[in-house]
Formats: structure tokens, sequence, C-alpha cells
């Protein structure tokens, strides 16, 4: 067993999909409802990955809060170069019933263009391909017979061809985030099968030709992890590229802790390896997968405007403005949402410095509105609180010293090991406060309430700041890695 595997791009980074553009190749993920949606990375080696922009950029491009709750947005997505432009094929779930969204642009930093809708394409995980002659063919995960396909006008989504359906997997469920591919003499047809859980897996098939007669592999899956002990579970949803005379696969895993039935708390992550051609197809090499340390520390004290790393849940930027060396949260009527940063590693400290003269605010380690931990400050106290719905509790408070200053800090730390069959989560998430000159714990509490096992959903554990009431100034906001030994 090779158990060195390590993600490319660590956290919440699902559904990956990548294509070789003039200068690199480009990989693109699925971000549900978090705004901006679906970030675009970049890498000329195939070892380090560097984000770039957003193709959901701008709100008005889609309304990512029509569903008003976690796990809706931008699902499982394709990104292709072609006649020198990039597309990029997805769906918005609230949408899924219209047809599937194709996004342009001649930069995938961005601009990205407005979405055309393909009508009648009701499903998920749509994927562009395009033959010799130029035909454009959407091939997508349809809600009634496994994988179907049109041909497209993909400049305005006019479809030109009867709908057919294409294969439906080895009978595991859930086939779907198909891409095809031209190599030499076959069409292969690569698909993730046997739902996006513990069970996932990669499927593929072949064909002369792309509109149908698709021959399965002999030895389906050709790629999983299930019933291993390998400590990246859940693999599947995998794109190809070819890249420097090299092909490669990126696909998606969860590292789940903790005592059975484990639980996985930073999402879905993209993983990276070697793929060789064997026998007229393709062959998963995680044994010759690279070791990859990407820089996942972040430390910000708003002298220049927000990074790529920052989004927020349900669609919005607009309540954090970024002005005199602070992030400015402007509390709104409704539910406000955090303005945060992904988690991307397995244990990790946080910190933030909050004015809060004039407001209230949380420090807060967030999955989605009913399952978070935070330390909420009015510039009176400071208060540990915890929510997994329909529970919420307030676990101690301790008054603040400073209202202009006041530093927070969350801290992900492995379980302690338990005795044989005790039961554990997959860490401790630890709220604390700077009180008296020292740094006071108000809480230790069980990670496993901001897991997907508990909350459900594709999504991972956002960390960062929100406004409750009035107007917050953040001054400092810090991010760090830490040793699981610590």
């Amino acid at each position: 067993m090779h158990h060195n595997l390590t993600p490319a791009i660590p956290g919440f980074y699902s559904d990956p999909t990548m294509c070789a553009g003039p200068d690199g190749v480009y990989l693109a993920t699925s971000s549900f409802e978090l705004f901006p949606g679906a970030p675009v990375f970049r890498s000329e080696d195939l070892r380090t990955f560097a984000q770039v922009g957003h193709v959901v950029h701008r709100k008005d491009q889609l309304d990512l809060t029509t569903f008003r709750r976690a796990s809706a947005g931008i699902y499982g997505s394709t990104l292709r170069h072609h006649d020198g432009r990039f597309w990029f094929a997805t769906t918005n779930i609230a949408q899924a019933g219209e047809g599937q969204l194709l996004f342009t642009a001649e930069n995938p930093a961005g601009p990205w263009s407005d979405p055309v809708v393909v009508p009648g394409t009701v499903g998920i995980d749509p994927d562009l391909a395009w033959d010799e002659d130029g035909t454009c063919y959407l091939t997508w995960c349809a809600f009634e017979g496994g994988i179907a396909q049109v041909t497209i006008d993909p400049t305005t989504g006019a479809v030109l061809s009867e709908r057919r359906s294409l294969w439906s997997g080895t009978g595991m469920k859930a086939p779907e985030g198909p891409h095809l591919y031209r190599v030499g003499d076959w069409w292969y047809l690569l698909i993730a099968e046997g739902g996006t859980e513990r069970g996932h897996s990669v499927s593929v098939a072949r064909s002369r030709r792309p509109d149908g007669g698709f021959e399965p592999h002999p030895t389906n899956p050709i790629l999983t992890h299930r019933s291993t002990d390998h400590p990246i579970q859940s693999v599947g949803h995998a794109d190809l590229v070819e890249w420097d005379g090299q092909w490669w696969a990126c696909y998606h895993g969860t590292r789940p802790r903790g005592y059975t039935p484990e639980y996985h708390v930073i999402g879905r992550e993209t993983m990276l390896c070697p793929v060789d051609w064997v026998d007229g197809w393709p062959r998963f090499r995680e044994d010759l997968a690279p070791t990859f340390s990407p820089e996942t520390a972040l430390a910000t004290d708003f002298s220049e405007p927000l990074g790529l790393r920052w989004v927020s849940p349900q669609g919005s930027l607009d309540d954090a403005t970024v002005h005199d060396g602070a992030l400015q949260l402007a509390a709104r009527p409704g539910p406000t949402r955090p303005v945060a940063i992904r988690a991307q590693d397995l244990a990790w400290s946080a910190e933030a410095v909050l004015d809060v003269r004039d407001g209230a605010a949380q420090l807060v380690v967030y999955l989605d509105d009913s399952h978070f931990y935070a330390l909420e400050t009015d510039g009176h106290s400071v208060r540990a609180l915890g929510r997994s719905i329909p529970f919420e509790q307030e676990f101690a408070s301790v008054a603040v010293d400073d209202p202009g200053s006041v530093r927070l800090r969350v801290t992900a730390d492995p379980a302690p090991t338990a005795m044989m069959y005790e039961p554990c989560g997959p860490d401790v998430v630890r709220l604390k406060v700077r009180s008296g000159g020292a740094w006071q714990e108000l809480a230790s509490v069980d990670g496993r309430h901001l897991s997907t096992e508990v909350a459900g959903g594709f999504t991972g554990r956002l960390i960062g700041v929100r406004g409750i009431s009035g107007t917050t100034r953040v001054t400092r906001f810090e991010y760090r890695p830490t040793s699981p030994s610590a």
C-alpha cells in the first residue's frame, strides 16, 4: 500500500477539472454556495498550483443565494481550452432544471463572461468536447438515464441534436462527472461512480466514436480506495490532461479521522497523480504521485484588498470592505455571512484582532449556518458559542480588556489518542481569548459537529469573521498550519 499520497490543493476544493493552456495547466473546482465561485488555479510543473482568479466573480453573473442553504450553487464542472478561448461548463444547482451553463474567457484569471444556458439539459456535471470538424459535444449526468449527450453551439447554447444516452456505468450508484476525450483512435468516457462518499470510484469506457458504442474497461473501477486502510478515502471524480509529454489525473478525496465511522472536516480535496496508458486504457499511478507541500499560511493586516482565498457563503462580499488598514464588517438585517478562508490543514491555528467599540462580531469556524463554533465579542465580553442544530450553547464568557483591540484565537488540534474503542472525534476545536496578558481557553469542543458526516452536504470548514451588529473593524487575521504533534 502506498500511503504517501498528499493533496495537491488541500481543503475544500472538490470536483477538480483541468486542461492544458498555452502557458500552463489550468485547474478549476466546484465551490457550491461560496462567492466568488469556481476558483481557478495555474501550474507550470504540476507540482505547485497558484490561484489566479474565479469564474464567478461578479454577483450579476449568477445568483448563488436562490436556495439560501449550504451545498447549493456551483457543482461539478469542466474546464477546457479550445480555439484560443477557455470554456467552463458547470451546473448552478438552482438552475439544474433549466440546463447547464457555459462561461468563456480569453484569460482564465478573468474576466469571465455571463453564462449561456443550454436549454433542456437537466442534470449536473457537464462536459465539453470537440471533434476534428468542430462539432461540440455536451455530455452530462442526467437526473434520469445515466450519462447523456447532445451536440450544441457553445456560443449560443443552442441544442443541435436529439439527446442520447451514452452509458450508465457498471451498476454502482450515481454515475456522474463525465469527461470525454479523444486519444489516438479511441474516444474515452471517464465517469465517477459509487457516490461521492466512501464508495467513490472512477470508471472508464471507450468507443471509436464520441456519440455512442462505449465498451467498459474489463476491470472497472480503475481508481478507488473503498474498503482499504488508505488515509485518503472517497477518491473519485477525475479529469485527465496531457502536459509536457506526460498524462496526469486530478481527482478529489477526503481525510477522515476519529472513531468509526470517522469524520472528514475540511471537505473533498484536490489530488493529482500521473497516468500511464496500458493496452489502450488509462492507469492511475498514485505510487508515482509527487509529495505536494502547498503553502497554506495566511496573515494580513488588511493594508491591501482581500486576496483570492477570501470567500463568503451564499453570494456576496458586500458586507466587507477593506479601508484604513482594517476589514470593516457592517452587520445587516437577516443572517450575516462570514468573510472567511477555507481550512486547508488537519491541524491549524487562527487569530483575529477586532475593534468592537462600535459593534459586535465573531471569529468563527463555520461549516454552514447550522454548524459552527465562534468567539463572539461586543466590546464588553467575549463569549464562546457552539451551534449544531437543533442545539446551541454558550460555553463560557470573560470580560473584555480593551474593546479597541480584542484578540481571539481558535485552534484545531488532533483528538487525543484514546483507549481502543473509545469514541472520539476527528479533532478538538479550542476557543481562546487574550485576557490579562495571557491566552485563556474558554472552551474545548468536539470537532465532529463541524464534519460533513454530521452536517451533511459537500463542503468543508471555513475560518473567518462576521459582523453581528453595528460596525466592526478587523485589524489583523492570521491562519497557519500547526504540527499535528503540537
